[in-house]
């Protein structure tokens, strides 16, 4: 638990400054699992993912990818993600969640697959802009719907070796896990009024100073000190407030400060 709880700490701290990479990927292992033998190594043997059932009967849930091809397809799963995520070919949302499923089916480790692939989930959102992982633990999200988790990486699992599989049962899943993530953030803190604390007050002023309609990252480079999910709390308050209007939905959005 201790290294699990340095290895958040460090994407806490320096997320934006961490790539998605094979490096990483080994480095949240071995940050995740100190003190083992084969922490921050790639697996050397080949393996099975086993499910034992009620009744004493051990199946095969999925065969993954050996051990000789796991290093080539780790370093293709990261520069194919970043490719994907710089040309926006695909909705940013969607690669965040496939990436995950297909760490899992690559199977990197011999052991600690789940608890990194999580790391990497939250490393991912962080890069996406999506900071509410600071404050809601997305690991605690996915282990109160466990068991929808294993169905559904069951069910998109099936076909993988041969690219005939459907990854959307797993992909939906996160989808609905971030939501689910964001609903808690929301509970939480969206109906505390802020204090009139200094970030606060950064984020008002940077706001004040426009003069033109504004998009959010532009007010993000403003105050590169204060997180994304503060300067949005700021801009409901002060569209509540009657201060500011907001345009359009989603990446389109864009803020006017009234009067």
């Amino acid at each position: 638990m201790r290294g699990y709880q340095a290895a958040l700490a460090w994407i806490h701290r320096e997320a934006a400054g961490i790539p998605l990479s094979p490096e990483t990927v080994l480095k949240l292992h071995a940050l995740a699992r100190p003190g083992l033998w084969d922490s921050g190594c790639l697996k050397d043997k080949d393996g099975e993912i086993i499910e034992r059932h009620a009744d004493g009967r051990v199946s095969l849930r999925f065969k993954p990818l050996s051990a000789k091809e796991t290093p080539a397809a780790m370093a293709g799963l990261c520069r194919l993600a970043t490719e994907l995520l710089r040309d926006r070919q695909v909705p940013p949302l969607i690669v965040w969640a496939a990436v995950s499923f297909d760490f899992l089916c690559i199977h990197p480790f011999r052991d600690g697959n789940g608890r990194v692939s999580r790391l990497l989930l939250l490393l991912q959102l962080y890069h996406l802009g999506f900071t509410a992982g600071r404050y809601i633990s997305l690991e605690r999200i996915i282990e109160q719907s466990k068991d929808r988790y294993y169905e559904t990486l069951r069910q998109s699992s099936v076909g993988w070796h041969e690219g005939r599989h459907d990854p959307w049962p797993h992909v939906n899943y996160l989808l609905f896990t971030l939501k689910e993530l964001y609903a808690e953030f929301e509970r939480r803190y969206g109906d505390t009024t802020l204090p009139p604390g200094e970030k606060t007050e950064t984020v008002r002023a940077a706001v004040a100073r426009f003069r033109e309609p504004f998009h959010i990252t532009e007010l993000r480079k403003q105050c590169p000190e204060v997180s994304q999910d503060m300067i949005r709390k700021v801009l409901k308050d002060l569209r509540t407030a009657g201060v500011v209007q907001c345009t359009g939905r989603g990446k389109h959005a864009r803020w006017r400060v009234i009067g």
